[in-house]
């Protein structure tokens, strides 16, 4: 499968976690996306169509205008002026891509897209990241921020806080990195810090391999006793609504635990389904059944329909049952400690920013991403839904279709939100997740304890991040809801 343009720099790591399965069953069309002058437009009408009728920045794009093209076959005319379906999406239709809009996308095979959503990739089970060496930026160190088990990395012995300075033999460089870890089949060479923060190599290879791999987003909740104080930990690393009811499960034991604090952990989540965020809200609250977490803010179109027609179509309310039905097990609390940085995005930061409205959220970490729009999945079909969707091909769009605010009105923090305690994560300091001496863990814990310091500096090298694992894949730091409104415009009104 392709997922066009979703790197700015790195495009070429693609093949890095993403699944490439299609339905064996599946016959597509070979004409389909071609060029040439008996192309078919089919693929190209549907994405002018679903970006004219619900592209959150249709009104800052002239060709989506609605009179813009009085007939399909002016339409047409435009449609061929592009080589592609993904020339026409990225460079004729998104509103300065890259630039005003980072997240809109879209794929040749939505089967695989709707895979990544319910957490399934291929994988060797490391989430890493890309950093240059200290002392040197011709080279490139890959380091480990945590392990899935029963996968081929936890079981070859790899760790949080391991580095590696090679694979296969060959030294990593800015231009090799990606394709150095793209096979199915790689070794790692391990080095380390010295007491200078040098790199040092060392004699010890890991040999991994990828494999199809479910990760469970609830990575860590158990229960600290700070000072006699009962304080729920919970690392969660996506919003994916196939795992809300480990998720409640999790809140359950809180409760049971009879917690008195939470440390919210999310560093390391770059967002994903919008109403797991509002459930994962509720659980930490509960005492807000019913008011409003978060106000959509769709194109002037969409904005005035559901303003006629369904008013509150236009929020997401605080609730107390997750999809399947079952009871939300919620806390009550009136603070939490949300542990974000660099890498948390899109439902993420609405987590932080909706509860902002309500409790005493108290933010550790580093400014984070900046992304408060959200996407849904457009198909071929004349509702643009799944159903009916044309056989031919597997392409579909996810194109953003609003942006969020909390019920404050607090919306477009483009440069990220800002932490309350600022505390950098250095590598060669890194120590297991959800241990008290865990430097950002250990931060919240001190204030909760009283003890809030002036400063958390540190004498490790700040390493430069190039990327991280997953960067390339479409559900990387995006932020989606299921619900497709409805078709304000037909697809043959041309």
């Amino acid at each position: 499968m392709k997922i066009y343009r979703l790197l700015v720099l790195f495009l070429f790591s693609s093949s890095l976690l993403i699944s490439c399965s299609k339905d064996d069953d599946d016959v597509i069309d070979d004409e389909v996306g071609k060029t040439g002058p008996d192309r078919n437009l089919e693929v190209e009408d549907f994405i002018y169509k679903g970006m004219n009728n619900i592209y959150l920045y249709k009104t800052y794009v002239p060709k989506l205008a609605d009179s813009y093209f009085s007939t399909q076959a002016d339409l047409n005319d435009f449609l061929d002026d592009f080589d592609s379906p993904e020339d026409l999406f990225y460079d004729g239709l998104v509103y300065e891509y890259r630039v005003k809009d980072k997240f809109s996308f879209m794929t040749d095979d939505y089967i695989a897209l709707e895979e990544r959503f319910a957490g399934t990739s291929t994988t060797t089970g490391m989430n890493y990241g890309f950093s240059y060496h200290p002392n040197d930026n011709t080279k490139v160190l890959l380091y480990v921020r945590y392990v899935q088990p029963n996968t081929s990395a936890a079981d070859a012995g790899i760790e949080r806080g391991m580095i590696f300075d090679k694979v296969d033999g060959q030294v990593m460089t800015p231009s090799n990195y990606g394709s150095l870890v793209s096979p199915e089949n790689f070794t790692l060479h391990e080095a380390e810090f010295n007491e200078d923060n040098d790199v040092i190599a060392l004699d010890q290879t890991y040999d991994l391999s990828k494999a199809q791999y479910t990760a469970n987003p609830v990575f860590i909740a158990k229960t600290l006793d700070v000072d006699g104080k009962k304080v729920g930990y919970l690392m969660y690393n996506s919003f994916t609504a196939d795992f809300d009811p480990e998720l409640n499960a999790a809140f359950a034991n809180f409760q049971a635990e009879g917690i008195d604090e939470l440390v919210l952990d999310i560093r390391y989540n770059g967002g994903g389904r919008v109403e797991t965020a509002v459930d994962l809200s509720s659980m930490i609250t509960g005492q807000f059944e019913g008011e409003i977490f978060n106000q959509q803010q769709w194109n002037p179109s969409y904005q005035q329909y559901f303003k006629d027609n369904n008013p509150d179509r236009l929020v997401d309310r605080f609730n107390n049952k997750i999809g399947n039905g079952d009871l939300i097990n919620s806390l009550n609390l009136e603070k939490v400690y949300i542990i974000a940085g660099r890498s948390s995005a899109s439902a993420s930061e609405l987590v932080i920013n909706g509860l902002d409205a309500w409790i005493n959220v108290v933010h550790v970490g580093q400014n984070t991403v900046g992304k408060f729009q959200a996407s849904v999945t457009l198909y071929d079909s004349d509702n643009f839904g799944k159903q009916n969707a044309n056989p031919d091909h597997k392409y579909a769009i996810q194109p953003l279709v609003y942006k969020s605010a909390n019920a404050l009105g607090n919306s477009d923090y483009v440069d990220g939100l800002v932490p309350d305690i600022a505390v950098d994560e250095y590598i060669n300091e890194y120590k297991p997740l959800g241990d008290p001496s865990e430097p950002l863990l250990k931060a919240a814990l001190e204030d909760i304890q009283g003890i809030r310091k002036a400063s958390y500096l540190s004498k490790s090298p700040d390493l430069e991040v190039l990327d991280e694992a997953g960067s390339d894949a479409p559900d990387f730091q995006k932020m989606f809801t299921d619900e497709i409104p409805p078709v304000l415009f037909e697809r043959n009104d041309y």
